[in-house]
């Protein structure tokens, strides 16, 4: 029988038990943290606005997924309570921790004075950083991942590295990384977001909006690989047209199995698809109607004080403004 080649618990104080899961989602708020600093400090944004955000945002995203998971599993949880808090044994549903985080963000921006669109266009890369660093606490837990495979499909057909092939080894069966496939996604979509947040074209909200459809492009596929979603009973049409639209991968992958007694529909593939057409068509009636007046790099207002935030000097700045002044003053 095979057993886990990566302990999930990291170290233990006494009767502290440490779990990489754990260690993983805090790197992941830690590096989208540093992320939206660099960039709030464009703005004129503190780095303490956006800590006091993660502060209030981590634990809120945190208990939203788990609620969100919990709720579609209440089957078995409600037989097991005491294991609803056992968020360390995984079990988080990602688009449950970003209603929890657009949630806390939304009340805690307005709270601050500013336009809730501009705070998460900055925040989205955060998010997706997040994700992409947070998918490896399920690498670790060995969980989450897609249907069988073989093991040459693996090392040979996708050259993925030996030590994550060995991980997907679970009970003598390999498995899709899905885990992977997803991390690897969000970085592309990071690199994306990154250029076109500096194009002029971009207005308020539309850097949120290609985060989400990006992500949900993305999840919309790997998530018929996985072979533990959460689904519901829906109709056959519904069933046909999800299945027509995930056909283009069929070349080289098969669809992980989806326990019928749950239902037939994977909650996040449906999710993801409505996202990905709701998303265009809130940026396209947001353009048309001109709720998208600002621009991404337009100056960041706070409508609290009536007043545009100002952006400290570059440092650079600062010095030849220093020696201009100096050479000013200095006696002839």
């Amino acid at each position: 029988m095979f057993t886990l080649l990566l302990d999930p618990i990291a170290f233990t104080l006494g009767p502290l038990t440490v779990h990489w899961y754990g260690i993983t989602l805090g790197l992941a708020a830690l590096a989208g943290l540093l992320i939206a600093v660099q960039e709030g400090k464009r703005f004129g944004l503190s780095p303490d606005f956006f800590l006091d955000l993660m502060l209030y945002g981590v634990p809120s995203s945190i208990i939203v997924a788990r609620l969100y998971y919990v709720g579609f599993k209440w089957g078995y949880y409600k037989d097991h309570p005491g294991e609803i808090i056992q968020i360390w044994n995984g079990g988080i549903a990602i688009y449950g921790a970003l209603i929890g985080a657009l949630l806390c963000g939304f009340f805690y921006i307005r709270a601050k004075g500013f336009d809730f669109w501009r705070i998460v266009d900055i925040c989205a890369p955060s998010l997706l950083i997040g994700q992409m660093i947070g998918r490896w606490g399920n690498f670790i837990n060995q969980e989450a991942y897609g249907g069988e495979v073989e093991r040459s499909f693996l090392s040979d057909t996708l050259h993925i590295p030996s030590f994550i092939v060995n991980q997907m080894n679970v009970q003598g069966v390999y498995h899709h990384p899905t885990f992977l496939y997803e991390s690897l996604w969000s970085l592309l979509g990071l690199v994306i977001l990154f250029i076109i947040r500096r194009r002029n074209f971009l207005r308020a909200g539309e850097l949120f909006f290609c985060y989400i459809i990006w992500y949900s492009i993305g999840r919309f596929f790997i998530e018929a690989l996985r072979t533990d979603s959460l689904a519901f009973k829906g109709p056959q049409w519904l069933v046909d047209l999800l299945s027509a639209l995930w056909s283009p991968m069929k070349g080289l992958f098969e669809q992980g199995y989806l326990n019928p007694d749950e239902g037939n529909i994977r909650i996040s593939q449906f999710l993801a698809l409505m996202i990905i057409v709701g998303g265009i068509i809130i940026v396209v009636v947001r353009r048309q109607s001109g709720a998208a007046k600002e621009k991404y790099n337009d100056p960041l207002i706070n409508h609290k004080k009536k007043e545009a935030v100002i952006a400290p000097p570059k440092e650079t700045e600062s010095i030849e403004d220093d020696a201009e002044k100096e050479n000013h003053d200095r006696p002839v």
